[in-house]
């Protein structure tokens, strides 16, 4: 369990970390070219969700937040021992936390990785965790024989 615990805190540090540097290297709004036609790093100040949906609601992203990370801990608990699962749900911690400590010391969520290639939210490390996290969900559940009884 300690090294899901370390997984998750290195995460969020991680994710903290590229905000913080954006941040510090990107004016607000700006854009920076990274791969040409694929990739560029911007520095975006969001407010709701995906697509800033929910936009302002800061109140429901705090509380959806405290009860996704309570239910995502006793799941973490209760399904220990299958290593999808424990990692699939550890990243997901790891992104709550990583947008979740943006919204109560900002008021808003810092973006910055922009696909070029394709008209997609603007989206950051944690989000890329939860995403993966998912993922990772899925595989488990996929793999999962106990479905199938």
């Amino acid at each position: 369990m300690w090294i899901y615990i370390l997984l998750m805190v290195a995460l969020v540090a991680a994710d903290q970390a590229i905000k913080a540097t954006i941040v510090s290297h990107i004016a607000l709004g700006a854009s920076t070219s990274v791969v040409p036609g694929l990739l560029s790093l911007t520095n975006l100040h969001n407010n709701g969700a995906a697509w800033s949906i929910l936009e302002g609601k800061m109140s429901f992203f705090y509380l959806i937040s405290v009860v996704a990370l309570v239910i995502m801990g006793y799941l973490l608990w209760r399904l220990r021992g299958k290593r999808a699962y424990e990692v699939g749900i550890s990243l997901m911690i790891a992104g709550t936390l990583g947008n979740f400590i943006d919204r109560v010391r900002l008021g808003y969520v810092v973006d910055m990785f922009q696909l070029d290639f394709i008209n997609f939210p603007i989206f950051n490390f944690a989000d890329s965790c939860l995403t993966i996290g998912v993922i990772f969900i899925l595989i488990g559940v996929l793999r999962d024989d106990s479905f199938d009884k």
